[in-house]
């Protein structure tokens, strides 16, 4: 017991007097900017506010993204109650359109040789051309939202608002020029050091002095559930799991009772529709989709020669192309992606259909109904009921036209465990090869 007091007062000690505990949390964002990367920088802030932190350090390289989630984490920046620092690296990295929005947020902006950032023009999900009225409003919107923390952070206002309203770009010399970022560092320990014993002010208005030199760094990773995430909100493996779901439905529906596809096919598709919930799905692309699958069973069923199978995959194509209104290419299906998957699809889901088909037309062959017109051996004279030996067994059997015993007969009818039958002889005779009734 008293051991364990000494313990809790040295502890006490050692927080009163800020020793050893605080750490730098490093947390990496190396993708589109989406309700995952959102969910991730918001838990690394209020685990660095727990646990007592100097700073949180943000390695940032992104194409772009969502600009609800941009907002989101903008937001959680500017309300942190732990200093944040951006630094755009490796060499070769951006932090463009969305990625400006937050490396501007930041109490601290750094960026490594080599590096970009801007490019922050907002366009419309699909990229397209935006009327002029609707243009206005999104840009005049977008410039505000930069401009009411880029004055408050001491950062160029006009500069910034040049990257939203004309789309300027600027390498890590310029924006230092411009006033930007803080700071251009070749690596954490040249950015630490750069920034050691520096005031910043936040944007509550306190000011802190950074002391981060000498301080460990505490790396903080995605969840289990982040990272699965994350890989299946791709837009391509959303659509590649969408795909591959409807076609092993579709598989289980053409063979009931085969289970192993209708498994396949709900997982599958209770995936997809969990990632695609959280990106920006156009629902034509949706109908699309589903049209390319009747498009396929039409072929099979009316065989036009490939006419309406080439449409099926066209209209997937299509389909999948349209499938994620995002601002980037890098939030879209690509090309590729959707030719890859759409092309094989089309092509199995024709011939399953196809199978399907034609084992409908044909005889059936097994269980009762498999027995029609078989040929059977009288066991006993038929005037009208009698036995009928026939695939091995002995059934009873009923027959409109006398039958000798040991007379061949021809199955017409099952009706429960009795037959109905003719003589063979009477099939030439078209007045009474009808099936009794």
């Amino acid at each position: 017991m008293r051991i364990s007091r000494l313990l809790s007062l040295l502890w006490l000690i050692l927080l009163g007097c800020g020793v050893a505990f605080a750490d730098i949390l490093k947390i990496s964002v190396n993708d589109t900017i989406q309700p995952i990367t959102d969910e991730y920088i918001g838990r690394a802030l209020a685990e660095a506010q727990r646990h007592g932190d100097k700073a949180v350090l943000i390695e940032l390289n992104t194409p772009g993204g969502l600009l609800d989630s941009t907002r989101d984490i903008v937001t959680k920046i500017l309300n942190s109650q732990v200093p944040v620092i951006i630094y755009v690296t490796p060499t070769g990295s951006r932090a463009a359109s969305a990625g400006f929005f937050i490396l501007e947020s930041a109490d601290v902006a750094a960026m490594a040789p080599g590096t970009n950032t801007g490019a922050a023009h907002p366009v419309t999900l699909t990229g397209g051309k935006m009327d002029d009225v609707m243009k206005a409003k999104i840009e005049n919107d977008s410039a505000a939202f930069m401009r009411s923390y880029v004055a408050k952070r001491g950062r160029n206002v006009e500069a910034a608002e040049s990257a939203v309203r004309e789309s300027k770009s600027f390498t890590d010399a310029e924006a230092l020029k411009n006033n930007l970022i803080d700071s251009v560092a070749r690596d954490e320990q040249d950015l630490f050091k750069q920034l050691q014993g520096k005031t910043v002010k936040r944007f509550s208005g306190t000011a802190v002095k950074l002391e981060l030199a000498g301080q460990s760094i505490r790396e903080y990773d995605l969840t289990v559930k982040e990272r699965i995430l994350a890989y299946i909100m791709n837009p391509n493996v959303a659509f590649i799991l969408l795909a591959i779901g409807a076609l092993a439905l579709y598989a289980e529906f053409n063979h009931p009772g085969a289970v192993l596809p209708g498994t396949v096919g709900v997982v599958f598709i209770l995936l997809a529709a969990f990632a695609l919930d959280l990106l920006p799905v156009s629902h034509a692309a949706l109908l699309m989709i589903l049209a390319s699958f009747i498009l396929f069973a039409l072929e099979a069923k009316f065989a036009t020669h490939g006419i309406l199978g080439i449409g099926g995959i066209v209209v997937l194509t299509l389909g999948a192309l349209m499938l994620v209104d995002a601002p980037i290419p890098e939030m879209r299906v690509r090309l590729l992606t959707a030719l890859a998957v759409s092309i094989p699809v089309g092509l199995i889901t024709i011939f399953l259909m196809g199978v399907a088909l034609k084992a409908r037309k044909n005889k059936v062959v097994t269980g009762p109904q498999g027995m029609i017109g078989e040929v059977g051996t009288a066991r006993t004279a038929l005037a009208p009921k009698g036995k009928v030996f026939v695939h091995g067994e002995i059934w009873d059997a009923v027959s409109r036209i006398d039958v000798a015993a040991g007379e061949s007969v021809v199955i017409r009818k099952v009706d429960g465990l009795q037959l109905q039958v003719e003589p063979v002889t009477a099939t030439e005779h078209p007045a009474i090869s009808a099936p009794v009734s």
